[in-house]
């Protein structure tokens, strides 16, 4: 149990041990020592690293329809596998999330087939 517990501890984001401090504080009267403050600085650390590392999941994220918007709302139904309706919506209501959690390279087709019929697309 302690083992799970220390695991836990130790894989805390920076707003995780933040809270954990506020409550332990708050609750319990309980001051963070300098190795919690420790901690805060290495979790830091490692989330400004993976924040410089390569992002290989994506978010499309429709900007501007462009000029043919037909040709839009029909690729935009052929991607979401919406009706005619809900697509013709998410092209009238921009900027729109047309795909969650898309891995790089389908989002970057995605995207190219977008931008070719003139439309604007953003990867998140």
């Amino acid at each position: 149990m302690i083992e799970k517990l220390a695991e836990q501890l130790v894989n805390l984001t920076v707003k995780q041990v933040n809270e954990l401090a506020n409550i332990l504080k708050k609750e319990y009267g309980i001051e963070p020592s300098t190795s919690v403050v420790k901690m805060e600085n290495i979790s830091s650390q490692e989330e400004k690293t993976s924040e410089k590392e390569e992002k290989s999941i994506f978010n499309i994220i429709l900007k501007s329809s462009g000029k043919s918007k037909l040709s839009v709302v029909k690729l935009v139904k052929e991607v979401t596998g919406k009706g005619l309706k809900e697509s013709k919506d998410l092209v009238d209501n921009i900027p729109s999330i047309l795909k969650e959690s898309v891995n790089k390279k389908e989002a970057e087709d995605l995207k190219n087939k977008f931008e070719e019929i003139g439309a604007e697309v953003e990867l998140k």
